[in-house]
């Protein structure tokens, strides 16, 4: 992916003010200090059930299969989340215009959202120590989709809330993004 495709969706007369992508490779969120824990859990009961129930001789099919989905479950929890989550974000671009924020996901989960900039719902800007963070524009409840937002819990960049993901000097594009809405368009 190139950094010319996210341009190929601009409007006539639209200035690129900024573009970036999201960090690559592992990366954590606070909702690990307790999705971790949770996911060792889980799986750690399953593998036990499953061990427990393949033990018994004369236990019957079903039963020595029941655990086999919770196995899987586990294994997307404690690993699947992040690997799917650092291949998502290794196919996601961003960008603000003087128009909008625009935000391409390609590949298994394609999605193009835009945003205009005189639109926008509250910004939230979550920034760690080294200058990287998280811009979110509004929420899951301000989108629509309330607390169930299943998958994208556990996968942040699947979240159904628009947010540029651990993406570099996350102030300054904060600042250039409420610059750009305080600007009026032309």
């Amino acid at each position: 992916m190139s950094n010319a495709d996210i341009q190929n969706y601009f409007l006539p007369g639209e200035k690129l003010l900024w573009l970036g992508r999201p960090k690559q490779g592992l990366m954590f969120s606070k909702k690990d200090m307790l999705q971790v824990p949770f996911s060792l859990i889980w799986g750690g009961f399953a593998v036990f059930w499953e061990s427990m129930a393949m033990r018994q001789a004369n236990a019957p099919l079903f039963f020595r299969l029941w655990g086999v989905p919770f196995i899987l479950i586990g294994l997307y929890l404690i690993i699947g989340r992040f690997a799917l989550d650092a291949f998502v974000r290794a196919r996601t671009q961003y960008a603000v215009s003087d128009q909008r924020i625009i935000i391409l996901r390609e590949g298994w989960f394609s999605k193009l959202l835009t945003l205009p900039l005189q639109r926008l719902p509250a910004l939230d800007l979550d920034q760690r120590g080294d200058g990287t963070g998280t811009i979110s524009f509004g929420s899951d409840a301000q989108v629509g989709y309330g607390r169930r937002n299943g998958i994208s819990a556990w996968t942040p960049a699947l979240s159904n809330a628009p947010q540029f993901l651990g993406i570099t000097e996350a102030r300054e594009t904060f600042n250039l993004i409420q610059q750009a809405q305080s600007t009026k368009p032309s």
